[in-house]
């Protein structure tokens, strides 16, 4: 049974980096000031994606991202690991979107794109830890989801086995494509690189990040893989003041970067005086009991 796949991808801001430069005065993730990376569980699903192109000869993986032109890269990272294409969703129209204005652009890419089987994201983005969107997307595609999935077992007969996490346990259950499956970071890890695509595919590029004077135009014409898709709101139809900050009715107020530390410490020996006189101090505190 072959399958036209969507892997939701987003280039995020380190977080582990975040410093008094980290937000803008709109209130929006100053991502010029942190190193971008590929969001971890949105991998997560991608390797999701390739173990069921693996097992059904035919079905094909894009990725779709929305941001600046340098969001790209997330693409390319996608095609390096065995995804066969990408889409990326990029206008000013789109900068400072909450997970509603989000949900509503990868949503209408997601009806040009047309004929989905599969719509599969990470369970949260680590710049907003909200998990929302892929909710929020299935919402207006009028699909069906399955969220925290720790493995897609299978799909056949028009339906997909999955294994998902509950509390207190895991469940496995059945749901009819097309449909909606967010993955929690928990699930396999996505397969490295694989050197061959990545020479393969190293000089892909979207038309806004090609420069005027990039001597490999040539070579894209040549190539027309290499040629990333690259979508503004009128290219998907969208409505503006759905999209980015018009679009958005959460505002952030403020980012801190917060350490926990210890305020006291205690060195203890292995005597059983020792190991007694803690293990009374814990259960007084009731901190165990």
């Amino acid at each position: 049974m072959s399958l036209k796949i969507v892997v939701l991808a987003k280039q995020v801001p380190d977080t582990r980096n975040v410093g008094k430069d980290a937000m803008t005065a709109e209130g929006t993730v100053n991502r010029a000031a942190l190193p971008a990376i590929f969001n971890p569980e949105d991998l997560n699903a991608l390797e999701q994606a390739l173990r069921i192109k693996e097992q059904n000869p035919g079905t094909t993986v894009g990725l779709l991202t929305m941001g600046p032109p340098r969001a790209g890269e997330i693409i390319r990272e996608g095609l390096y690991r065995g995804a066969d294409t990408g889409w990326l969703l990029t206008d000013r129209l789109f900068a400072g979107a909450d997970t509603l204005a989000t949900s509503y652009a990868l949503a209408t890419a997601i009806k040009k794109i047309g004929d989905v089987d599969l719509v599969i994201g990470g369970r949260q983005a680590i710049d907003g830890d909200t998990a929302q969107v892929g909710p929020q997307v299935a919402q207006k595609l009028g699909l069906n989801q399955v969220t925290y999935a720790e493995e897609i077992l299978k799909i056949e007969n028009g339906k997909a086995t999955i294994r998902r996490m509950i509390d207190g346990g895991v469940e496995v259950v059945e749901a009819p494509l097309p449909l909606v499956v967010t993955v929690n970071g928990s699930a396999a890890e996505c397969r490295p690189q694989n050197a061959k695509l990545v020479m393969k595919y190293k000089y892909a590029a979207c038309p806004l990040e090609v420069a005027e004077d990039d001597n490999r135009k040539g070579l894209r014409a040549e190539r027309p893989y290499l040629n990333l898709t690259q979508w503004s709101v009128a290219d998907v139809d969208g409505d503006p003041q759905q999209c980015g900050m018009s679009g958005s009715p959460t505002k952030v107020k403020e980012v801190q970067s917060i350490a926990f530390q210890a305020k006291e410490s205690k060195t203890l020996t292995a005597k059983d005086e020792d190991i007694n006189a803690l293990i009374q101090e814990l259960l007084n505190d009731k901190i165990i009991g």
